[in-house]
């Protein structure tokens, strides 16, 4: 909705605002009078009615009015997708372009972009970026009004500006995935339909963009990711690590799609961009039938070059796992220590529970049930919260069992 009204009224704000009073006017109306016959007719039409309602109470005499007055009394619910089918045929695809506009700056592009597309929080995008919530807030309001005042063109940018806007485009689809593979908070730790959503605008993107080794990069990540779903909980609903997983459960056509898509991003660039190298990560998890068949000395190479690309300290994070697996637990704890003093990962959870890890594998119990209770508390989610309370409350059994 949001996508076919801001193609019509030039003004990604206001077509949010019109799409929201709709689906507020479904709420209220619904569960009196039933649910329509066509129900995404009924919401679109509900929305096109305001938009029109406030255009005509507010039309000055100037041609553009005219002309979106003229363009909306046109659109009827049969043929929104031959007037909105103008070279990308998906609607939130197309969206996504014209929100990473190259008039905004880069994270304000993939802020936007995760607000109206991914139906993400602020505080959910904050988690993804390592922000204060109020920081995104503000990007999110000034995004708006720069493209509104700028009264940007809501238009699928033509075949050659395409690849400018890309970078920005496959960041967000990434940061949707990854927000539907580890919510930030609530009962769930999985949100299948962000992973959903990500997945189907990746394929869509690699159908248009067919040349672009990233965009078969990141469809492979996600499918290789997504591969794990079926392994990655346990009968309570918490995380399972990876190297306990059944793999027998892991969906071997999804690893496939993957393995295709890798081999695609590989073949049509070198060096790798950041998402086929993280893609390759993935494939050397998923070759591996048991964890000791893992190649963890060829992740740890793919690890160097992606924090050379990246410089990200999250990256580095997952690079000094690696290194413990490949080299033994005191290898990673010296690398978690140094990361310890980076400001953006102080408040992260995943940092303090990688140490824990770590120190049980080194034997040291007490050490580790500090850092999991640690983590445990700035985790946002109830079901990792309690994972990691947990694994606290196994090291207490353990330090019991030596008195």
């Amino acid at each position: 909705m949001i996508g076919a009204l801001a193609r019509l009224l030039g003004d990604v704000g206001r077509a949010e605002d019109f799409a929201q009073d709709a689906l507020l006017g479904a709420l209220e109306r619904w569960p009196e009078q039933g649910i329509p016959d066509n129900p995404a007719a009924w919401l679109m039409t509900t929305a096109k009615n305001r938009a029109l309602d406030e255009l005509r109470r507010g039309r000055r005499l100037v041609q553009k009015h005219a002309e979106l007055l003229h363009a909306l009394e046109a659109t009827t619910p049969t043929n929104w997708e031959e007037q909105l089918d103008d070279g990308v045929r998906d609607d939130r695809l197309r969206l996504l372009f014209v929100s990473c506009h190259p008039l905004l700056a880069r994270d304000a592009r993939v802020a936007l972009t995760l607000r109206m597309l991914g139906g993400l929080t602020t505080e959910e995008i904050a988690r993804a970026f390592l922000l204060e919530e109020a920081t995104v807030a503000q990007r999110i309001v000034r995004a708006k009004r720069t493209l509104g005042e700028a009264r940007v063109p809501f238009e699928v940018p033509s075949s050659a500006e395409l690849p400018a806007r890309l970078e920005a485009v496959l960041e967000v689809i990434y940061l949707i995935f990854n927000e539907g593979y580890s919510a930030t908070r609530g009962d769930d730790v999985l949100r299948p339909g962000l992973c959903e959503d990500a997945l189907r605008l990746a394929r869509v993107l690699v159908a248009h963009l067919s040349e672009q080794s990233e965009a078969h990069g990141l469809l492979a990540l996600l499918e290789l990711s997504a591969a794990r779903f079926p392994a990655r909980l346990d009968a309570r609903g918490e995380p399972v690590p990876l190297e306990v997983q059944d793999r027998s459960r892991w969906d071997r056509s999804g690893i496939q799609r993957g393995l295709d898509a890798l081999q695609r991003a590989e073949e049509l660039a070198r060096p790798s961009g950041i998402y086929t190298l993280q893609a390759a990560i993935g494939a050397r998890h998923a070759r591996a039938a048991r964890v000791e068949d893992t190649e963890w000395h060829e992740i740890v190479a793919l690890y160097d070059a992606l924090v050379e690309l990246t410089g990200s300290p999250v990256v580095e994070l997952n690079r000094a796992v690696a290194v413990g697996m490949a080299w033994g637990p005191a290898a990673a704890l010296e690398l978690l220590n140094e990361l310890s003093n980076e400001a953006s990962l102080a408040e992260y959870h995943l940092l303090y529970a990688c140490r824990g890890d770590f120190a049980l594998r080194a034997g040291r119990p007490a050490e580790a049930r500090h850092e999991f209770e640690r983590a445990a508390f700035l985790a946002k989610n109830e079901k990792e919260r309690a994972f990691l309370l947990r694994r606290a409350e196994q090291c207490s059994a353990l330090l019991d069992a030596t008195r």
